[in-house]
């Protein structure tokens, strides 16, 4: 896994994906995003070997001041993989204010329940101008948890809040959220 932060230029992520090709690796899953003027990017790799893991890593350090970066790498390995688990959406908007990425953070924390990924935005409402806030989420529900109470409690939960949300099934690819998909810094199979 590689994670790299600098300012935000024309470039970056040519120069980045550059130095991983050049490395005979290949990026297998990634986020990338300007927040605050600063690029930021997590990036998941993989390579035929643990010879081309270590020469990427060198290349990527040898490479840090020339692509404007803070790069850090880590070594991973396969998530095992969670069949009964089922991943669900999360939407959210409220009126903007501190803390609600945490209260909902809290809510699904208390239940056992891992947030797999989350992005957020702030945004002026139509016109009135009030800063707004939302979110999205996917979760990943163990087995033990019963959807239908659930469902109920988190909207109950956002009600209290003045938070408007909604929790539908994942549409998408449960497969990569649950471990199936392997590329990591491992070597290939």
């Amino acid at each position: 896994m590689i994670s790299a932060l600098g300012r935000d230029q024309p470039g970056i992520v040519d120069g980045l994906s550059r130095v991983i090709l050049d490395c005979q690796c290949n990026i297998v899953d990634s986020r990338m995003s300007v927040l605050g003027g600063e690029f930021a990017v997590v990036l998941l790799v993989s390579a035929p070997s643990a010879q081309k893991i270590e020469a990427l890593k060198a290349e990527l350090q040898h490479h840090q001041k020339t692509l404007g970066l803070t790069i850090i790498s880590k070594e991973t390995v396969a998530q095992a993989a969670c069949p009964d688990q089922i991943s669900y959406d999360i939407s959210a908007v409220a009126i903007d204010h501190p803390g609600i990425v945490h209260q909902l953070a809290r809510f699904f924390s208390r239940k056992g329940i891992n947030i797999e990924t989350l992005g957020t935005d702030r945004y002026a409402a139509g016109h009135t101008g009030t800063p707004m806030f939302s979110i999205r989420m996917q979760i990943n529900v163990p087995p033990d948890v019963k959807i239908a109470e659930l469902r109920i409690q988190f909207l109950e939960f956002c009600d209290d809040l003045n938070i408007d949300a909604t929790l539908v099934l994942h549409q998408g690819k449960n497969e990569k959220y649950h471990g199936k998909e392997s590329g990591n810094w491992s070597e290939s199979t």
